[in-house]
């Protein structure tokens, strides 16, 4: 539960629940509830932005498209997200810039561009296995930084910029 400890009681933390091979995210969530986190999941819209609404236990996700599952409560719009301390994002790979390769959808892009937009600064962290912490992945000049990953083994933080 190294991603729990990165958040502290009473921040507000975005986060996800994981699909397919992704590193499980359900204890994560869990975790971060017990400790006095409030914990935001997004909702996919139809133009593949984001809203978000509060995690409420498993119980309260729901099916929704392309394999997700999604919190049934109420929607506090994309802007929420301007608003956490803390965003944790699906990715590939993760370079040791803190370049990261999503999954090509464009939804956290937004988020991000999203936050920068807002001055928000939060701490981003992606979850990955450690193969998938990579010495190099393809960047763009918009591209913002994670500033750590979370793999099994640990933290790893990052402090250099993207270029």
């Amino acid at each position: 539960m190294h991603a729990a400890a990165l958040a502290e009681p009473g921040w507000t933390v975005a986060a996800y629940v994981s699909v397919g091979g992704e590193p499980g995210t359900g204890p994560l969530l869990d975790a971060l509830a017990a400790r006095g986190v409030r914990v935001l999941l997004p909702v996919l819209l139809a133009d593949n932005d984001l809203d978000w609404a509060p995690y409420t236990g498993r119980e309260a996700l729901a099916p929704a498209s392309r394999g997700l599952l999604e919190p049934t409560g109420a929607r506090l719009g994309p802007e929420a997200v301007c608003g956490v301390r803390m965003v944790l994002l699906p990715g590939l790979a993760v370079d040791r810039r803190g370049v990261r390769l999503g999954r090509g959808g464009g939804s956290y892009d937004r988020v991000l561009a999203r936050l920068a937009a807002a001055g928000a600064a939060p701490l981003l962290a992606t979850l990955l296995y450690e193969e998938e912490l990579l010495p190099r992945v393809p960047g763009e000049a918009h591209d913002l930084p994670v500033d750590a990953v979370v793999t099994p083994s640990g933290v790893h933080r990052f402090g250099g910029s993207a270029d």
